[in-house]
């Protein structure tokens, strides 16, 4: 039942779609094997075309690279593999002619080591620098030993503490040993994040997508984690670093410059599965942050001490509870969520989600864009997504891999005595199911050579999947039944049902079902129904005993135009083919 008494606030960013796109990987405009700004200013239309309204770029600014850019030696200047900020301000100016906005990255919980600040912080322990990091003296054991200050454990495995010889302290980095974190406890540097934000936004940036920014409040006692992995000797301390005491009052200064231009936010918020936690930071009039990107789903398959590289199972029930849990509480409390599939950090969903067989890539990747766009939040699509783009192939070899964090872990954690040839066999496995090289294969833009990422005879900065022969954005925007156009179906279609599909309310329908992932739409007397079959099995669906008597309209369907659909679910037993969507008005 639709709750009459929600206040419903209506705003620009919950009626638009998001297109997320990794620079290096998209397309490269000069012929030197890296994507550039220059190649996504000339596939505008392209994006445009989807009907995407936001255009989010990835971090592109000066870095080493390291960690793909999000460590970042620079704010104010462009990485010279990508561009120049002319480049950026041409970029913006392309995406607001054609009625779209652009988003980039805001990464400030750390910076590289070759930031000058951080150059300047490490040169001695009374520069002015000194207190942007987090410097602590080392511990020593029983026997003398130098210690860490704390056991937690990097992102990128190993310690999150780095020893500096040249001032005998420690600096935190809880990703690479190249990223220290900064300071936020020390007011300059707050002040400047704040200039960096105005600096973008007056160039004509619409928004911020925001790095592990509940990282950026930590209990300042640094205190060492539960040991929940006794095989290693550093451990999980998200609880003392994810969602700090201070956060909020760092979310509202940030909010407060974002207020003003009326500008676009979304949290990148790991190690959070507090709703209330949650809502301070997304709730409508709190001025923090629009919404968040949750990472429960994402974790579903990872293995046992949240070891992503090792083997875990999940069961459709349990990702059907994650969604109804936060649509439902997000609804009800006037927050707003980011619902995606797939980023940068993350593989493809066909392998991950649906688990298709070849056979079923298209219609399985239609599915999937039912599946999420139509529920209750923004919706971002990750460039290759649009065109079915699928993981790496099995047959690769570590050699193909660039990923610090799957390098780090295969050339660090595997080597380590407890890890056997059978441990190594098991981790490759899982690379190839989660590393984040899945979704950093280069975009297959033709059946041309190097999938027509880059000029022919140029060595790409990393191999093309060989699937790029079917699956490419030519042969897709060619074909009217391709997942190309089918995306932009079903975001036309959220926008031409806006009070359904944006504001309208969010029931679950055959919970149980292990099979089915079904919910229904409701604004006032409208109502929408969407049945999705995530298995490659054709099924019998009882849509009677689910409640549903009869279908005034068919309105989209993934293997046959409505208006044939519509005789295929009239009855009170639905047979549904494999992947099959289904979306009807009740």
């Amino acid at each position: 039942m639709t709750n009459s008494n929600h206040p419903n606030h209506r705003a620009w960013w919950k009626e638009s779609s998001v297109y997320q796109i990794w620079p290096a990987s998209f397309k490269d405009s000069n012929n030197d094997g890296i994507g550039d700004i220059p190649g996504i200013i000339s596939e505008l239309d392209y994006i445009k075309n989807l009907g995407v309204d936001i255009v989010w770029l990835c971090p592109s600014y000066k870095s080493p690279q390291v960690d793909m850019g999000y460590d970042i030696a620079d704010y104010y200047s462009i990485a010279d593999e990508y561009g120049t900020v002319a480049d950026v301000e041409k970029l913006i100016q392309g995406c607001h002619q054609r009625g779209m906005k652009l988003l980039m990255d805001l990464v400030v919980n750390h910076t590289s080591d070759q930031h000058e600040w951080f150059k300047q912080s490490r040169s001695s322990k009374d520069n002015e620098y000194r207190d942007w990091y987090v410097w602590r003296p080392p511990r020593y054991d029983e026997n003398g030993n130098r210690q860490p200050p704390n056991n937690w454990i990097s992102h990128f495995q190993g310690s999150a503490w780095q020893f500096d010889e040249h001032t005998g302290e420690y600096y935190l980095h809880l990703y690479a040993t190249e990223q220290p974190d900064l300071n936020w406890e020390h007011p300059p540097v707050r002040k400047a994040v704040h200039d960096i934000v105005r600096f973008w936004l007056n160039k004509g940036c619409d928004g911020f997508r925001m790095d592990v920014i509940n990282f950026i409040s930590k209990d300042q006692n640094f205190p060492d984690a539960e040991v929940t992995d006794e095989r290693r000797g550093w451990q999980w301390g998200d609880k003392f670093y994810a969602n700090g005491p201070r956060l909020h009052e760092y979310l509202q200064g940030i909010g407060k410059i974002l207020k003003e231009y009326d500008a676009f936010s979304v949290g990148e918020m790991p190690f959070v599965k507090d709703e209330k936690e949650v809502l301070r930071a997304v709730q409508f009039d709190r001025n923090e942050i629009n919404m968040i990107f949750n990472f429960e789903h994402v974790d579903i398959d990872h293995g046992p001490h949240a070891n992503k590289f090792e083997p875990g199972s999940w069961k459709l029930t349990q990702l059907k509870e994650f969604f109804a849990r936060w649509q439902t509480f997000m609804y009800a409390n006037d927050g707003w969520n980011a619902l995606y599939w797939e980023n940068h950090d993350q593989p493809r969903s066909i392998d991950r989600f649906a688990n298709a067989p070849e056979e079923y890539r298209r219609v399985s990747s239609k599915m999937l864009a039912v599946a999420l766009a139509l529920q209750s939040g923004t919706p971002f699509v990750y460039q290759g997504q649009e065109i079915g783009m699928r993981n790496v192939p099995k047959e690769w070899g570590i050699e193909e891999y660039k990923d610090i964090d799957c390098l780090n872990h295969w050339y660090g954690e595997l080597k380590k005595d407890y890890f056997n040839e059978e441990a190594q066999a098991i981790a490759k496995q899982e690379y190839q199911k989660k590393s984040r090289d899945n979704a950093r294969t280069p975009v297959q833009w033709s059946d041309a050579e190097n999938a027509g990422f880059t000029g022919p005879g140029v060595k790409p900065w990393m191999s093309v999947n060989p699937d790029y022969v079917r699956a490419n954005a030519a042969a897709e925007v060619k074909d009217p039944n391709s997942t190309y156009h089918f995306w932009a179906a079903v975001l036309g279609l959220r926008k031409r049902y806006l009070d359904i599909f944006v504001y309208g309310d969010w029931v679950q329908v055959d919970a149980p079902s292990e099979e089915v992932f079904a919910f229904t739409r409701q604004y006032e007397n409208q109502k929408a129904l969407v049945v999705c079959n995530f298995t490659p099995n054709t099924l019998e669906w009882n849509a009677g005993s689910n409640g549903v008597s009869s279908v005034k309209q068919v309105l989209l369907n993934n293997y046959d135009q409505p208006t044939e659909a519509a005789q295929r679910f009239s009855g009170a037993k639905w047979s549904l083919r494999p992947y099959e969507a289904i979306v009807s008005l009740l």
